[in-house]
């Protein structure tokens, strides 16, 4: 919670219109806030004063937040909108980093960042004209744009590393937007059906003999669908640092996603060590979310030891997530640092384990890519499908195939190039 500040009010207040107003930052903010909540948080104060600060606070707060994960986004956009005097300020250096003020004294906390966004709602700092006299002749050029490519779809397909600040912020929205769907996988349990081709004896038996053993039908069965794990290991090393923190993004919309497919989300990341981070994706907000995995990996830009690494997962933690048929989402460049040779070895173990293992990889956006680098030629060959994951869109082109055991990527074409 926020600290108390003067909170000074104009003589002819409108406090409904500013209760209004700071409900639809806190939706825009991703708080599930509708008419109705507003209204009542108007009520609500209205019955309760506005004499004290903190029965204010409180008053808002049993309005508009229902859940834990929404306190974080709640806290800084009240202190934001009604206690900082230089919210303004504060919002600006949040959302431009090269301004210098208050981003300098402190730290960014969890979903300040985004609380400035939602106040702020896209709008930028407006630049002063040069005065008439400093301006030059211009030429106007008009250009046909007709054919040219939308800045959304330009967007989809520029590398995250190329990404300025507002077209990480645009893309981080459209990666939450992404899903990852998977097909479900047919066991040998069996459901009650209709239309199924087996027949269900016990079920067929049991309803006989409560008609006197006098068998009318056959009950029909087909087997009960299962959902796979979705077991994911992202490089975080110096050279993956900016396309681990998307890709890190994306599955946080996919671990909290209902009703995507999954069994469970299994998260690790590794640089020089291996570090487990699933119980921070399960929460909600994704800021706090980031915010824990980072100080979880300590490695986090630092070198890589892919091999070690991948030892460590197999050793300690393949039995108790690859059940079930896992798919496995390996995120790296392959440029691994290790020399004892191990690689190609755990690799083809953690092949075995899993029902498909996609392998992403930021340098396959290359068009001159070959696999030269030893780290790579010993992983290429224990994968089921290598493909590019530098962009919104080969994340999006991911969720399409997933679910294809036929789809190869670029697997089949790099390894002729080795021959």
């Amino acid at each position: 919670m926020p600290e108390y500040l003067p909170l000074e009010l104009p003589e002819n207040p409108k406090l409904a219109n500013n209760i209004t107003h700071f409900a639809r930052a806190l939706r825009r903010a991703g708080l599930p806030i509708g008419p109705g909540r507003i209204i009542d948080a108007i009520r609500a104060v209205e019955a309760a004063g506005f004499t004290e600060k903190r029965d204010f606070y409180w008053t808002l707060h049993a309005c508009f937040v229902n859940r834990p994960e929404h306190r974080a986004t709640f806290n800084q956009i009240f202190r934001l909108y009604w206690r900082d005097p230089r919210y303004l300020e504060h919002m600006m250096s949040m959302m431009l980093p090269a301004v210098r003020g208050v981003q300098e004294d402190k730290i960014a906390e969890a979903a300040e960042k985004r609380a400035a966004e939602a106040l702020l709602d896209g709008k930028a700092p407006e630049m002063p004209e040069p005065p008439e006299t400093e301006r030059e002749e211009e030429t106007v050029i008009e250009v046909d744009a007709s054919l040219t490519m939308s800045a959304e779809e330009k967007l989809r397909r520029l590398d995250f590393e190329q990404m300025s600040t507002a077209e990480i912020a645009a893309a981080k929205k459209m990666l939450a937007q992404l899903r990852l769907p998977v097909k479900p996988i047919p066991s040998r349990r069996g459901m009650a059906s209709l239309t199924g081709r087996q027949t269900d004896w016990r079920r067929t038996i049991r309803a006989s003999m409560r008609q006197g053993g006098e068998m009318r039908s056959l009950a029909r069965k087909t087997p009960r669908p299962r959902w796979p794990n979705l077991v994911v290991l992202c490089d975080i090393s110096g050279s993956m640092s900016q396309y681990s923190r998307m890709v890190l993004h994306f599955l946080h919309a996919v671990a909290n996603e209902k009703g995507a497919g999954w069994a469970k989300v299994h998260a690790f990341t590794f640089g020089t060590r291996l570090t487990n981070i699933t119980r921070h994706l399960a929460t909600r907000d994704v800021d706090a979310a980031l915010k824990a995995a980072g100080a979880e990996a300590q490695d986090w830009e630092g070198g890589t030891r892919i091999a070690s690494s991948l030892h460590a997962f197999n050793r300690d933690w393949s039995r108790r997530v690859m059940g079930q048929g896992a798919v496995v989402l390996l995120i790296t460049d392959g440029l691994d640092r290790d020399t004892d040779g191990l690689l190609a070895k755990e690799m083809e173990r953690l092949h075995l384990s899993a029902r498909r293992l996609i392998w992403l990889n930021p340098l396959l956006r290359w068009d001159g890519f070959a696999p030269k680098a030893t780290g790579i030629r010993a992983m290429l060959p224990h994968v089921d499908s290598f493909r590019a994951g530098h962009s919104v869109q080969s994340l999006a082109d991911l969720a399409a195939v997933i679910s294809r055991p036929d789809d190869a990527g670029e697997k089949l074409r790099l390894l002729n190039a080795l021959e």
